[in-house]
């Protein structure tokens, strides 16, 4: 808005001093002061308002308007309530200064001028802002010429001073302002797509507002617009996981309906984006789905080999043919849904894409990596893997179970609430097309070691397969008691009696592989009490710690216990 509307505004009471020039000056907001030096709150375009408490004579005009000169403010208001008339050395110094001045009438309140001043501005903001969105929209939903949604983030930016960010349903970053400075670290991303998911599973209507660290954010869901009514339908299980949202850094809990309307159609122009990215992730989803076909179908090597001949070009775009090859199984499954009445498989496939999506991937887009199929409630990931440099000899190369869900197992359990459990496999990387059907079969297995642990995000990975690891969760919960009491009941109750620590002791031994030395310097032990404990853990179970079967005995009681 500009200066002239101000002073044409009867119900504001303004009267002008000086500055008839200028009056064609934009005004960006308002700020009251009463500080002598008010430079750090003022960004530039300020109505500054003032009830003169500064002034204690006539020499504290002249550095007062300095500052608020240099500050590029757009004018000074001075109210009339402390000393009557405006003094006529303020009057001076703005004319010096080019500086704007208006009279406040006694009987206006400074919190009426500022609600008409920010009214109008926020008004003509979102009203610039969206002609501009809907300008972008026409432009991204005839073709990609829009510039994604980093464009629409950077006007909420520019045009509302709103820091806003898109986040995948993991807590991964999609988009942000230019404006917005330093990306949200991660454990921010992770919070907030917590609380969103948590919100979303309740029902809440967005926006959901979260504090963190001090900082408010609003957060706005972002659905498919393409399948909207469809989503709309569905059990909110189904959809919760594979929505994207909208983090702003503001509280709008207090915002107009027309702020709201425009953020919603913010969020609409997003979705429009994430459906373009999720129709090109067809082609590599196709490509898995045929991969994995033959593989089930048992169809010869050199068949499956030429599809991915096919598919390593589109997935490792210039580097040709991929050396390895992993596998990825997810699954998704929900309590108290009947047989079929929820999908797991696709939301499985959402799921990984998500979480397959890695920033320290090879390509300009890590998305380009990602082809995942489904096939009943289970989602199958085909991960190509460029080939390791010559130092790199003896090292695995590929996808690490636990490094997979790391940084979104806070987010996905919130999502997946109470009813919920997403469990994963991870194969080891194979050379070959002749591998890829082990490789489907070991990742199958991780999974199922996976899915006996506690938790509802829980991964495995092949290096478990050759290990007693496998064979634990599938020990019967009763067998599992009876071993454990049977062996280890007689060392707790001496240690509840006695606090002897022989189950201390005990794990120590066997973890220092039976060596005295080794041992009694890490509990820091004589060697001689040391062995003193031991024999009175053979006295107690009738073992003897020299047999290796006793050895292995003890080890797997204490892992189940």
């Amino acid at each position: 808005m500009r200066l002239r509307a101000l002073l044409d505004t009867d119900a504001l009471g303004l009267r002008l001093l000086g500055g008839a020039d200028e009056l064609d000056r934009t005004v960006r907001g308002v700020m009251t002061t009463d500080l002598r030096d008010p430079s750090r709150y003022l960004a530039g375009g300020e109505l500054v308002l003032t009830g003169l408490a500064w002034r204690r004579d006539a020499a504290d005009s002249e550095p007062f308007v300095r500052i608020l000169a240099a500050a590029g403010v757009a004018a000074l208001a001075a109210g009339e309530a402390e000393l009557g008339d405006i003094p006529d050395d303020l009057v001076e110094s703005c004319a010096r200064h080019r500086l704007p001045l208006f009279a406040v009438n006694e009987s206006v309140a400074f919190a009426t001028i500022t609600e008409h001043v920010v009214r109008q501005v926020s008004g003509e903001r979102a009203g610039d802002l969206a002609a501009v969105v809907d300008r972008h929209r026409r432009l991204m939903t005839s073709g990609p010429a829009g510039g994604g949604p980093d464009v629409v983030l950077d006007l909420l930016g520019s045009d509302l001073d709103l820091r806003a960010w898109v986040l995948s349903p993991a807590g991964r970053p999609v988009a942000g302002s230019s404006t917005a400075g330093p990306a949200l670290p991660a454990a921010v991303c992770a919070r907030l797509a917590g609380e969103h998911l948590a919100a979303a599973r309740t029902g809440r209507r967005g926006p959901h507002r979260v504090n963190v660290d001090g900082l408010t954010y609003s957060l706005f869901p972002i659905r498919s617009s393409g399948r909207g009514a469809v989503n709309a339908s569905r059990d909110v299980r189904e959809t919760v996981l594979s929505d994207w949202l909208l983090a702003v850094e503001a509280d709008a809990g207090d915002w107009p309906e027309e702020r709201l309307d425009l953020l919603q159609g913010v969020t609409q122009l997003i979705a429009v984006e994430r459906d373009r990215r999720d129709a090109a992730r067809t082609v590599r989803r196709r490509l898995a789905q045929e991969v994995l076909e033959l593989v089930q179908t048992g169809a010869a090597p050199a068949e499956i080999a030429a599809r991915l001949r096919v598919a390593a070009p589109v997935l490792l775009p210039g580097l040709g043919t991929a050396p390895h090859w992993q596998v990825v199984v997810a699954r998704v499954e929900w309590d108290g849904g009947t047989a079929g009445e929820i999908q797991g498989g696709p939301v499985a496939q959402a799921l990984l894409e998500e979480i397959l999506v890695d920033p320290a991937m090879s390509g300009p887009d890590p998305s380009d990596r990602i082809a995942v199929a489904h096939t009943g409630d289970e989602a199958i990931a085909l991960v190509p893997l460029p080939a390791l440099p010559a130092e790199a000899d003896g090292a695995e190369p590929g996808l690490l179970a636990d490094s997979l869900l790391a940084a979104v197992r806070e987010p996905l359990s919130a999502g997946l609430a109470d009813d919920g459990r997403l469990t994963l496999g991870v194969s080891a990387a194979v050379h070959s097309a002749e591998g890829l059907r082990g490789a489907l079969e070991e990742a199958r297995h991780a999974r199922r070691v996976a899915a006996a642990r506690p938790g509802r995000v829980c991964a495995a990975g092949h290096q478990e397969l050759a290990s007693h690891v496998l064979l634990l969760p599938f020990v019967p919960d009763d067998v599992r008691r009876a071993f454990t009491a049977r062996l280890l009941d007689p060392l707790r109750e001496y240690d509840r009696r006695h606090r002897a620590e022989l189950i201390p002791t005990l794990e120590a031994f066997l973890d220092c592989d039976g060596s005295w030395t080794r041992c009694a310097a890490r509990l820091h032990l004589h060697v001689n009490t040391l062995r003193y404990r031991v024999g009175r853990i053979e006295q107690l179970t009738g073992r003897d710690l020299s047999r290796l079967e006793d050895k292995l005995d003890f080890f797997l009681a204490l892992r189940m216990s």
